[in-house]
Order: structure tokens, then sequence, then C-alpha cells
């Protein structure tokens, strides 16, 4: 993926690219981040990262974002930034949500290096 910097990203071409829910694909790097897509559907599992914070782009659908006192509803071109070591459980429950997620790199997105999905690149 080095070289990327200067080079656009279309990520309705990146979408294109595969359909397998709940497996991020790595789009981009910058300073120490990964920036991810995933298409997602219905509910995940609880969990936090305790190293770093988490960004959330709705880029097609809708999404709740529930922590354990709350729950954020996100429609498409929302944003939310979940802190390092809050709990938290994406939920797609209409139907597919495409997401954009940045990430510190190599930080594992079910909160647990042995059972995350490595981001393929694409």
């Amino acid at each position: 993926m080095e070289g990327t910097s200067h080079t656009k990203v279309s990520l309705a071409e990146k979408f294109d690219l595969f359909s397998e829910r709940g497996a991020p694909r790595l789009v981009a790097r910058y300073n120490g981040n990964e920036v991810r897509l995933a298409r997602v559907e219905g509910e995940y599992h609880w969990h936090c990262h305790p190293e770093s914070d988490e960004l959330f782009l709705v880029v097609e659908g809708e999404l709740d974002m529930e922590f354990r006192d709350r729950i954020e509803h996100l429609a498409q071109g929302d944003l939310i930034v979940v802190p390092r070591g809050v709990e938290h459980r994406p939920c797609a429950r209409s139907g597919e949500a495409k997401l954009l997620v940045m990430d510190a790199d190599g930080t594992p997105n079910t909160g647990d290096a042995a059972t995350a999905f490595i981001p393929l690149e694409i």
C-alpha cells in the first residue's frame, strides 16, 4: 500500500470490490493510522479498544452505535469517535451499512487480536 498518499481513492469503487460483511478492507494509511472500509449488517459484539480511539463514518445506510449507557443513531454522512477503552457495539438493524473506519495501525477490529479479522488491502 506504499505510495497511496498521492493517489485518489474512490470509496464507491472500493466498496464494489467486496461483498463480505464484517471483514474490513484497508484502503489507505496515514500517520500510523489505517483507513478501512467495512460492510456490516445486524449486531456486532460488545468490545473495546484499550489502546486507541476509533472513528466510524457512515458512507451509506444507518448504524446504531450502542454504548452501555445510551445509543447513538448515525445516518448516512454522520460520524462518531469512540474513545479508547469505551465498550461499544455497532448495529446495522435496517439492512446493510457501508462504513469508513479509522483505527491506529494494527488495531484489531474485534478488540482482541486472537479473534480479529486482519483487514485485507484493496
